[in-house]
């Protein structure tokens, strides 16, 4: 009995080893200030990944700030039906076997098996011919002593959660480039409108100065260049139409569907963000961006690898037995006839000309290049952060420059006109300023849909936005 405990206590003992360093998190020096000067110090707080709960993107559905019923529409019929979506929450189901059939290792492995056997040599004898029926289960338990299983069945939680924050990046990205086309769309609708009432402005324009030409009031070139701003208006109505029906084409296809028409409910001036980007901190990208988190569980999945690899190197220790009947009659096959058997083996590597110690080396060089591509993500994901803030700054600036640009352009192109008609002014002071005019309000709308998308991009590289108070 005592030794029974002696050895149970040993096995618990030694189970309890584990080769490898557990997962030491990754050390980051966060900048305090945006942009310090390059070779000056510059304040930063000094944190351990380890030290960060790793809640994922703080709100998935960010893109309620827009406040667009179509859009809110579009978004989450593409969550539901996009492919790239649809696969990768497939490969969160392998991800998931996988770690079930790790963890299954862990665990002993009973088999069943019957036999039927006839002859003159049996139990290695030559003689009189006999029969042989064995009816029974084999059990086999690889003891991990070393934590070889262990650290295969982490790596596999690992790269689950890799995994599954890898589909909430996935999704963030397929929400941000369905606002970004759709802002594009917006556009386009609002250009070709604008391309409209331009054509219909030089239209009526045209036709005024034929007459003043058929009475003898204005030369032909007059005529003849009237004619020509015409027809550069004229194209480009087909070609915003061309472009609003290729961005619905492809709106269609982010959301997993075949291409159809929508209806603008809202103009690019009614969809107003309400978003604070003075809120961020670079702290918030290391718990909330999701392809950040990924990058360090496929670094913690690769760490527990490198134990693995250094657990080959000991040796393993598993445990057989069989149990069943057997008998030379088919009609005494019964529990009077038992069998069974119980060993153990001991397999360790003695000379193996270095193989296993380089495949330790090749894990560990794998961890390195796990951990400068995560460090790699943390510093693009920074860098992403910054130009999308400048970028939101600088366009809204634009924008009030562009309104101050519209205004007067639309009120030079009333007053050429009413001077070309009283004859104080050429035609082509009139001709330039309706292209002044034409250029400024397409720009004010380029401008303003670009800080929508640029909106877009700012809830898409902080990982899913701030949390609403």
């Amino acid at each position: 009995m005592k030794r029974a405990l002696w050895f149970i206590g040993l096995l618990g003992l030694l189970a309890a080893c584990k080769a490898g360093k557990p997962y030491q998190g990754v050390d980051f020096n966060i900048p305090i200030a945006e942009r310090p000067a390059f070779g000056e110090e510059a304040a930063v707080e000094e944190i351990n990944t380890l030290d960060l709960s790793k809640t994922g993107n703080a709100n998935l559905i960010w893109w309620e700030y827009f406040n667009d019923p179509l859009l809110d529409t579009l978004i989450k019929t593409g969550l539901q039906y996009n492919r790239n979506v649809l696969m990768a929450a497939e490969r969160i189901v392998q991800a998931r076997k996988a770690l079930k059939i790790q963890n299954a290792e862990l665990l002993p492995r009973l088999g069943a098996q019957a036999s039927a056997e006839r002859g003159n040599f049996l139990f290695n004898q030559i003689g009189q011919v006999n029969e042989l029926y064995i009816v029974g289960s084999g059990l086999n338990w690889e003891i991990d002593f070393w934590g070889k299983l262990r650290n295969l069945s982490d790596a596999a939680r690992y790269r689950l959660l890799s995994s599954e924050f890898g589909l909430q990046s996935l999704q963030i990205s397929l929400v941000s480039d369905v606002a970004t086309t759709y802002f594009n769309w917006v556009q386009a609708l609002e250009e070709l409108e604008i391309a409209k009432s331009n054509l219909a402005l030089r239209d009526s324009m045209h036709q005024i100065i034929i007459e003043r030409f058929d009475k003898g009031i204005i030369q032909q070139t007059d005529v003849d260049q009237s004619n020509i701003l015409r027809a550069i208006a004229a194209g480009a109505v087909p070609k915003f139409h061309r472009k609003s029906v290729q961005l619905e084409n492809a709106l269609s296809f982010l959301i997993g569907m075949s291409p159809m028409r929508f209806n603008k409910q809202f103009s690019l001036e009614q969809i107003k963000p309400d978003a604070d980007i003075e809120r961020y901190q670079a702290v918030d990208l290391l718990m909330n961006r999701p392809d950040v988190i990924a990058a360090e569980y496929q670094l913690m999945a690769q760490n527990s690898k490198v134990g693995a690899a250094k657990a080959r190197m000991l040796p393993s220790i598993s445990l057989d037995a069989t149990l069943g009947i057997i008998s030379d009659d088919f009609s005494t096959l019964n529990l009077q006839n038992p069998l069974w058997n119980i060993g153990g083996q001991l397999m360790g590597p003695v000379f193996f000309w270095g193989q296993i110690r380089r495949m330790v080396d090749m894990e560990q060089s794998k961890e390195f290049q796990a951990l400068f591509n995560y460090e790699n993500v943390v510093l693009n994901a920074w860098r992403e952060v910054q130009d999308v803030k400048v970028e939101i700054r600088t366009l809204e600036e634009e924008i009030e420059i562009a309104r101050d640009r519209k205004q007067s352009a639309l009120s030079a192109q009333f007053l050429s006109g009413a001077r070309y008609s009283q004859g104080v002014t050429s035609y082509l002071e009139f001709l330039e300023s309706q292209r002044q005019a034409f250029d400024a309000e397409l720009e004010l709308v380029h401008l303003k849909q670009s800080l929508l998308s640029a909106y877009a991009r700012f809830y898409k590289v902080m990982g899913g936005g701030p949390v609403r108070e």
